[in-house]
């Protein structure tokens, strides 16, 4: 039996999920406490406190 190529839609799904994994692995090893920790003026923090109030949380 031979091996059959991907079609197109299989091959970027492959690679999508091959590149979430990665993001995912990189996005949770933040740990509370350490220099890798967030800041608390960084813009994310930021973003959040806007949505927050924004969405009347």
């Amino acid at each position: 039996m031979g091996v059959t190529r991907l079609k197109r839609k299989d091959r970027r799904n492959k690679t999508f999920s091959r590149l979430e994994v990665q993001f995912l692995k990189l996005a949770t090893n933040l740990e509370y406490g350490s220099r890798s920790a967030e800041k608390k003026n960084s813009q994310i923090a930021k973003n959040n406190a806007a949505l927050e109030i924004a969405l009347g949380k």
